[in-house]
């Protein structure tokens, strides 16, 4: 088996917006669904305040928490100190699962720091502008291939229109010269 890829599971309202104070900005349960689908077995990164505001380690998913807090410890989860170590640990336990995927679920400053090492985006994007305080970077459609999957609508579990993408990223070219 290949090494396992780093990729991306991320909601993101149309105008960037992808929380509000240190939670989800909005209620889309078509879109929990979605994550758990995509993550479910596999290892998941998170930064330390994702997973204070999810409140306990994910059933069914090795979770990685990457913090700097040299006092953190959480029942359930593995801690690491920098993005590199936490992705060779995913990296080590997904090809020990053997499933092909490490799943970075946020916050934003974990996005922002590990989006030139992921290889795919599994990405909601929420039909709406909202209130918040962390922002997805803004990413290149020409780096990027888009697979659309579905969609949801409106609803009493769903506070907006989504629809869900898969994101690969576009091999790069590299000239001979040097």
């Amino acid at each position: 088996m290949k090494q396992p890829r780093v990729v991306m599971v991320v909601a993101v309202a149309s105008n960037g917006v992808i929380g509000a104070d240190g939670d989800l900005a909005w209620k889309i349960s078509d879109d929990l669904k979605w994550f758990k689908s995509v993550t479910m077995n596999k290892p998941i990164i998170m930064g330390r305040k994702t997973f204070d505001s999810i409140g306990r380690a994910l059933p069914g998913r090795e979770n990685i928490v990457l913090t700097r807090a040299p006092e953190f410890s959480a029942q359930g989860v593995f801690i690491a100190r920098a993005p590199e170590p936490a992705l060779r640990l995913g990296r080590a336990i997904a090809a020990a699962a053997d499933v092909e995927e490490v799943c970075i679920i946020g916050g934003a400053e974990i996005y922002a720091g590990l989006l030139a090492r992921t290889e795919r985006i599994y990405l909601t994007r929420v039909a709406a502008s909202v209130e918040g305080d962390a922002v997805f970077p803004a990413l290149d459609s020409a780096d990027w291939t888009e697979r659309h999957v579905s969609s949801c609508k409106k609803s009493p579990k769903n506070d907006h229109d989504c629809e869900f993408f898969i994101l690969d990223r576009k091999p790069t070219i590299t000239s001979k010269d040097g």
